[in-house]
């Protein structure tokens, strides 16, 4: 019959491999190098939604509001700025009252921080909400404006929740509805 030939390993084929996120990789074999720029800020802009993969906010989704490529003289390693939702709006459904759905939007809790890039993982998704007006940098280092920032961060999410079918692009919409709905996993 006819026989199969051996599988090799990539060890055995002298094939090396090294990832390094955010750097450079090189793929190595007996023949060729191959070196691969890769650049994982270029996915990263603003307005796309990301999933926080670490820290207190695992989980959950947020909006880029800014981005740091080559990181700053606090935090020397990329990192974006991110806005999000620490606690979604409650579910609703048509036959409830204007009234109630208010209620149950006010829910909404959201939450403002700087975070490594390594340590989200961006979808496909883009919102059109212009949070850089909101959250200003220089108001999140004292607590107390901090807070003020949550709070007005609050007013146009709940503002975009309510009205998410005036948003004017169907890929922005879609975004927009993804971004509320709670990530199931």
């Amino acid at each position: 019959g006819a026989t199969t030939p051996p599988t090799t390993s990539p060890s055995r084929c002298g094939l090396s491999l090294r990832l390094r996120p955010g750097r450079i990789t090189i793929l190595q074999d007996n023949f060729t190098t191959r070196i691969f720029l890769v650049n994982k800020m270029a996915v990263i802009k603003t307005g796309k939604v990301v999933i926080v993969l670490a820290g207190r906010h695992a989980g959950k989704k947020a909006v880029v509001v800014k981005t740091f490529d080559d990181g700053n003289s606090e935090k020397r390693f990329s990192h974006c700025l991110i806005a999000g939702l620490a606690r979604n709006p409650r579910k609703i459904t048509k036959a409830m009252s204007k009234k109630k759905v208010e209620k149950r939007s006010k829910t909404l809790k959201p939450f403002v921080k700087y975070i490594n890039v390594r340590h989200v993982f961006p979808t496909r998704y883009v919102v059109d909400m212009d949070l850089k007006k909101a959250v200003d940098e220089a108001d999140l280092v004292d607590a107390e404006r901090r807070v003020d920032v949550k709070k007005n961060l609050k007013k146009i999410l709940l503002d975009r929740y309510l009205n998410q079918k005036e948003v004017t692009s169907e890929k922005k919409a879609q975004g927009s509805n993804y971004f509320f709905q709670k990530l199931r996993f």
